[in-house]
């Protein structure tokens, strides 16, 4: 098995990201790309996978929509995981202890850079 390529790609300006606030990205073209998504919370951006650790499918439902009505948390929208937005640890539902699997992540001149397997 060879190992992954990965690969950067741009995801937006900060500035054009409501704070909080998600966006979806997805490296990769084909029937299987990587998907993932970020969340921006003041100055600090992080990115994860867009994969429940309960059931196994993406975390949302609705286009770029990842968080809580209170904006605090991250939640699965099939079974209502619970995941802290800082570490991704699940902290409520039915994946208790589990965490999302987080991307590098950067912002350069203000725009954010997510790192990640390219599965073309």
């Amino acid at each position: 098995m060879t190992a992954p390529i990965f690969k950067k790609i741009a995801v937006g300006r900060l500035d054009e990201l409501d704070d909080p606030g998600c966006r979806e990205f997805q490296i990769g073209d084909g029937d299987w790309p990587f998907r993932g998504f970020v969340v921006r919370q003041g100055d600090a951006v992080r990115a994860y996978q867009n994969y429940c650790k309960h059931a196994g499918h993406p975390l949302n439902f609705k286009p770029d929509s990842f968080l809580t009505k209170d904006q605090t948390m991250i939640i699965c929208a099939s079974h209502g995981a619970l995941y802290e937005i800082e570490t991704g640890v699940c902290v409520a539902g039915p994946c208790p202890g589990k965490t999302l699997t987080a991307v590098m992540t950067e912002v350069v001149d203000g725009v954010i850079v997510v790192e990640g397997p390219d599965r073309a």
